[in-house]
C-alpha cells in the first residue's frame, strides 16, 4: 500500500514542502512549495525571519494536503547549530543567524572553562565558532537567555508549532557539541561550560519518533480533513541528506551539497582521536544511530555569494552560462582554501580570492569565468582530499565518491572533484534531504519497513545517479 507523506525541507537558503508518495516499490514527490530564506540584519545582528519561513510552509502544506488529503505524517528538517528562544511556548524573538559575528568574542572564554580536546573528546564536534556551545555562551550576556525557560533547536521548533510537543531531535542535537557522542545524551559538563541548565533544553528523541499529531488550530488552518502524525526524522538536514545516499556505507564516501559541503563517510562509531580533531573532524549521529565522520567545507557558499554580488551590483546573470564559460577557461587557476575564516561572513569573495592570492604571491583570477572556475576547482580539491581523508581516519576504503543535494547538479563540480580524487562520482539525488525524510516517515508511518540499507534500496531502484569517472 503507498501511502502520503509531506517534508518540510528548510536549507540556508530557501525552504521547500514536498509531497511524497511512498510503496515499496515507488518513490515519488512533487514540491508544493518552494520560498526563500533570506537572513535578516537589524542593529547590527544577524537572524533568521522564523515567521516568513512558518507562512511559506503553511502555504506550502496547505496546496499538499488539496492534492492528497490523506497524508499520513509530516517532519521537519533544518540546518544545524541554530535555535530558537522561549518563554511558556511563545517565541521571544527572531533566532540569530550563525553566521552572525557574535560569538567570535566568547571563544576564549568558553574554551578558558574547558578546552577544546577535553570538549571533543565527549562531543565528538570539530570547532566552529558557530556551534551552539559558543552561541548560547555569547546568549548569556543578553536579556533574553534569562527570560528563556527553553531552547529549542530549528527543526525542534516547526515541530513544536505543528504538534504542540517539545522535543530535542538526536541528529540535530548532535551538531551543538553539548549532548556526548557516545552516550547520545546531553552532557552536564558542555551545559555548564555553555552557561546553561539542562532544563533549558528539551528531552531527545530518536528519528522515527511519533512525536503527536498535528494541532487542532494548524490543522484547521490548513484544512486537514483526518489526523496527521508529526514525526521526528534526521532532522538535521545532512542527516536526512545521507539516509538518502544510495551507497554501500562500507566502502563509499558523500559528499552532502549545498550551502556547506559535508564529506564523509559513515561509521557504527565515533572517532575522537587527536588525530581527527586536530584535522577537523566531526562526528554527527544520524539515522538507525549511525555515526556521520565528516568534514565541514564551505560548499557552494562561495559561489553563490560570489554571483550575489555581481547581481547586485546589477549584472544579470546565468548560473548554467558562468559554469560553461567556467569550463571553457584553460589557464590554470589558483587553488585557494574554501575553508579561510575569511569565507564565512556574507561580502565580496572576489575581493576575498584576490586578497587571499595576493598574501602569497599568487596570480588572482580575473575575470567572472575564471573567478567560477578558480572557486570550482578549489572547492573540489577540497572535497577530494576530505573524501580520502575521512576514509582514512574512519577506516572506510573508499571506492566511489556520492555527492547529492544542489551540488550534483553541477557537472563541472562533480567531475573535477573525480579527476582530484581518482576515483568515481556518483552525482544525485538531488532532493536526498527530502527523499531521506520521506523514507524515515514512511517506515515510521509503516508504509515502509526494514533496515536503513533497505531504504536506501528502494533511492537506488527509483533514482538513478549520473556516474562521472576520473579523467
Amino acid at each position: 500500500m503507498s501511502g502520503h507523506v509531506v517534508a518540510l525541507d528548510f536549507g540556508a537558503t530557501s525552504g521547500r514542502v514536498i509531497l511524497g508518495e511512498v510503496s515499496r516499490d515507488h518513490l515519488r514527490m512533487r514540491t508544493t512549495g518552494r520560498f526563500a530564506n533570506r537572513p535578516v540584519q537589524v542593529r547590527g545582528r544577524l537572524h533568521w525571519d522564523v515567521l516568513s519561513l512558518w507562512q511559506g510552509a503553511m502555504d506550502g502544506l496547505a496546496l499538499a494536503l488539496r492534492e492528497a488529503p490523506e497524508v499520513s505524517s509530516i517532519a521537519t528538517d533544518t540546518w544545524g547549530v541554530d535555535y530558537a528562544l522561549l518563554r511558556g511556548g511563545t517565541l521571544l524573538g527572531n533566532p540569530s543567524h550563525y553566521r552572525d559575528e557574535r560569538t567570535s568574542a566568547v571563544v576564549e572564554r568558553v574554551q578558558g572553562r574547558m578546552a577544546h580536546p577535553e570538549q571533543y573528546a565527549r562531543a565528538g564536534i570539530q570547532f566552529m565558532p558557530i556551534n551552539t556551545i559558543y552561541q548560547l555562551a555569547a546568549e548569556a550576556d543578553d536579556t533574553l537567555l534569562a527570560l528563556a525557560d527553553r531552547a529549542l533547536l530549528m527543526p525542534d521548533l516547526f515541530t513544536y508549532w505543528l504538534s504542540g510537543q517539545q522535543v530535542a531531535e538526536r541528529t540535530m542535537a548532535s551538531t551543538t557539541g553539548l549532548m556526548d557522542v557516545h552516550t547520545r545524551e546531553w552532557n552536564d559538563e558542555l551545559l555548564r561550560v555553555a552557561g546553561v541548565s539542562a532544563d533549558l533544553l528539551a528531552p531527545l528523541v530518536d528519528p522515527g519518533t511519533r512525536v503527536g499529531s498535528l494541532q487542532r488550530d494548524v490543522a484547521r488552518q490548513l484544512g486537514a480533513a483526518t489526523p496527521i502524525e508529526i514525526v521526528a526524522v534526521g532532522s538535521h538536514d545532512t542527516a536526512s541528506a545521507v539516509a538518502a545516499v544510495p551507497m554501500a556505507s562500507g566502502a563509499a564516501a558523500f559528499i552532502s551539497c549545498g550551502t556547506w559541503g559535508l564529506v564523509g563517510v559513515e561509521l557504527e562509531h565515533p572517532v575522537v582521536t587527536d588525530e581527527a580533531r586536530e584535522l577537523g573532524f566531526t562526528n554527527e549521529v544520524g539515522v538507525d544511530g549511525r555515526i556521520l565522520l565528516m568534514h565541514n567545507v564551505m560548499g557552494l557558499w562561495i559561489l553563490s555569494e560570489t554571483v550575489r554580488g555581481w547581481e547586485r551590483a546589477g549584472e544579470q546573470i546565468s548560473l548554467q552560462s558562468l559554469l560553461d564559460a567556467a569550463a571553457a577557461v584553460t589557464r590554470e587557476m589558483p587553488l585557494f582554501d574554501v575553508n579561510d575564516p575569511r569565507f564565512l561572513p556574507p561580502g565580496d569573495m572576489p575581493e576575498r580570492i584576490a586578497q587571499w592570492c595576493a598574501e602569497r604571491g599568487i596570480r588572482a583570477p580575473q575575470t567572472q569565468a575564471e573567478i567560477a572556475r578558480s572557486i570550482i576547482e578549489s572547492l573540489a580539491q577540497a572535497f577530494a582530499d576530505a573524501a580520502l581523508q575521512t576514509g582514512r581516519i574512519g577506516g572506510v576504503p573508499v571506492e566511489s565518491i556520492h555527492i547529492v543535494g544542489g551540488g550534483s547538479q553541477n557537472a563541472l563540480l562533480c567531475q573535477r572533484t573525480a579527476d582530484r580524487a581518482g576515483l568515481p562520482v556518483l552525482a544525485g539525488p538531488v532532493e536526498a534531504t527530502a527523499l531521506g525524510s520521506m523514507l524515515v516517515q514512511a517506515r515510521t508511518t509503516g508504509h515502509l519497513d526494514g533496515t536503513l540499507e533497505s531504504l536506501r534500496d528502494l533511492v537506488r531502484r527509483t533514482h538513478h545517479p549520473v556516474r562521472f569517472d576520473p579523467r
